[in-house]
C-alpha cells in the first residue's frame, strides 16, 4: 500500500511539472485593411535570423477580409516579428512589425 501511494504522488508531481512545459498555440485575427491583396504572411520569434514558412501557404487575404491565424510552433515566447507581402502590382511595399502575440486578439494591416 505504501508503494502505491508513493507512485501516485510521483505521478501527480510529473503531471504538474509537465503542464507548464507545454506551449500554447498563439491565435489571433488578421484583417487586411488595405486595398491590396496580401499574398504572404511570415512570422518568427524576435531574435530568430530567418523568416519561417509562409503562414498562408496557398491562400491569400483579400482587401477587407479577416482570417484566424494560429501559430503552433511549440515555442514558449510571445514576441514575434511579422512580415507582410502584397501582390506585385500593389503600390504597397513589404511591411514588417513586431507584436506580443500572447496579448494580441486582432491585428489589422493598414496602408
Amino acid at each position: 500500500m505504501h508503494k502505491s501511494k508513493y507512485f501516485m504522488s510521483a505521478a501527480a508531481a510529473l503531471v504538474m511539472l509537465a503542464g507548464p512545459a507545454c506551449a500554447e498555440d498563439l491565435v489571433f485575427q488578421l484583417k487586411n485593411g488595405t486595398k491590396s491583396v496580401l499574398t504572404h504572411f511570415y512570422s518568427s520569434p524576435v531574435g530568430v535570423e530567418k523568416w519561417e514558412d509562409d503562414v498562408f501557404g496557398d491562400q491569400v487575404l483579400n482587401p477587407g477580409e479577416t482570417i484566424e491565424i494560429t501559430i503552433a510552433d511549440g515555442r514558449r515566447v510571445c514576441e514575434y516579428d511579422m512580415r507582410f507581402e502584397f501582390t506585385e502590382d500593389s503600390d504597397l511595399d513589404t511591411t514588417t512589425d513586431t507584436q506580443n502575440l500572447c496579448e494580441l486578439g486582432e491585428y489589422t494591416i493598414d496602408e
